[in-house]
């Protein structure tokens, strides 16, 4: 009776041994082959991104002059398109620009009108004389321009209002990837009489007023013309990253991107004033960083955040997680664009403290007083950075004063 009990024992520690490796084997193929699919679905999605509407022509305003006629102004400036792609052949066939005079108002103007001239390097004599925008092919690693001339005529108390001349573009792409429109926009400035007011002040802490800056000013230059007469080489000058951004050319019409599903469902998961709670801010996150790295930042930063520990997401996801800006985030005209980060400003700081002889730094800054110093030339200044620009000097509004002038010395 003893021995039958000792072999149904051992029978029944066999059965739950062989179960419990079943059970093993069972949950090591279902993680597997979870692993698996969670490999095989990130693949897709990247392969999804990767293959998405992309056109690879890209259009850059190269210079521009203006032209006074007695009451009459005119504007004539030269753009580039380039097709960045070598075995990729990609027509143009419409081309139109909406000229908009910011500061004024409509009832100001007299009269604006617009003549677009393509001056592509392949084309006749007379087909460059033509003002009909003729459907053309940009051939692999080319570039091909357009003249475009604003001519307007604005009653006399307007005049001096003016800010500058936006032009928004609208221009169409066809080829192996589709058919779509695109659109660009860039400023023409009206270099106001503004240094002046710059020259004297003797305050510790000195915001500098600018025209509105663009893609077409050099940010070197500008530092150096509306820096200060009296400015010490202690000083320290600093720049927003927004206008450094915008003048380095990173900034995108909102018309142009594309939100997917992804970025429509991540982007509920963040506070409503992030530039990140929108679709097209986080896509925009999404075609910078790659759909796996911000999912993945998402779900970590998620579940850390649970345990309380928070910000994960934005140091996972990339640089340019903390330094979009949102449409309505930046000043007129740009209150329309996605503003990214700006690149090599490391660079910038050193070659800029170089040629002007004077500390530079590349901040951001809000009015919650948060100050973020993206780089400088001499971090030993960082501390009186911080404390000069804790009250927002600059402003967060229209005040278009990207440039602070800090007196380092008098403040320590």
């Amino acid at each position: 009776m003893v021995i039958l009990d000792l072999e149904a024992a051992k029978k029944c520690n066999k059965s739950t041994i062989n179960l419990s490796l079943n059970l093993s084997n069972i949950l090591t193929k279902m993680i597997l082959n979870s692993l698996l699919l969670i490999i095989i679905t990130f693949c897709l999605i990247e392969i999804s991104h990767h293959f998405r509407q992309v056109s690879p022509l890209v259009l850059k305003p190269k210079e521009f002059k203006k032209i006074l006629l007695d009451s009459k102004h005119k504007y004539i400036t030269l753009v580039e398109i380039k097709n960045l792609q070598k075995r990729m052949e990609v027509m143009i066939p419409s081309f139109n620009v909406n000229p908009q005079l910011i500061g004024i108002s409509k009832e100001e103007i007299i009269k604006i009108k617009t003549n677009i001239k393509a001056l592509h390097p392949d084309a006749g004599e007379e087909e460059q004389k033509n003002s009909y925008w003729t459907a053309y092919i940009l051939k692999g690693k080319k570039s091909t321009f357009v003249e475009i001339e604003i001519e307007y005529e604005i009653k006399s108390a307007a005049i001096g209002k003016i800010k500058c001349l936006w032009l928004d573009i609208e221009w169409g792409n066809y080829g192996p990837f589709g058919s779509f429109k695109r659109f660009d926009s860039f400023v023409l400035p009206n270099f106001l009489d503004i240094s002046k007011l710059n020259s004297n002040s003797t305050n510790l802490v000195v915001p500098i007023k600018t025209h509105i800056l663009g893609s077409l000013d050099d940010p070197i230059g500008i530092l150096k013309s509306y820096m200060p007469q009296n400015y010490l080489p202690t000083d320290i000058l600093t720049i927003g990253e927004s206008p450094l951004a915008i003048m380095q050319g990173r900034y995108i019409d909102y018309r142009n991107v594309n939100a997917n599903l992804i970025s429509k469902l991540i982007c509920k998961g963040f506070h409503p004033t992030s530039s990140l709670a929108t679709a097209s801010g986080m896509q925009t996150l999404i075609n910078i960083s790659g759909p796996t790295r911000v999912i993945t930042s998402w779900l970590i930063g998620g579940i850390l955040k649970f345990f309380g520990i928070k910000g994960m997401f934005y140091r996972l996801a990339g640089e340019q997680a903390r330094l979009i800006d949102d449409i309505t985030g930046t000043t007129p005209p740009y209150d329309k664009s996605i503003v990214l980060g700006p690149k090599d400003t490391k660079s910038f700081c050193i070659n800029a403290a170089k040629r002007l002889n004077v500390n530079v730094a590349v901040v951001d800054v809000n009015d919650l007083g948060r100050v973020k110093i993206l780089s400088t030339s001499n971090v030993t200044k960082a501390e009186i950075i911080k404390r000069a620009l804790t009250s927002n000097p600059a402003g967060n509004a229209n005040q278009q004063t990207p440039l602070v002038l800090i007196r380092s010395d008098k403040l320590t």
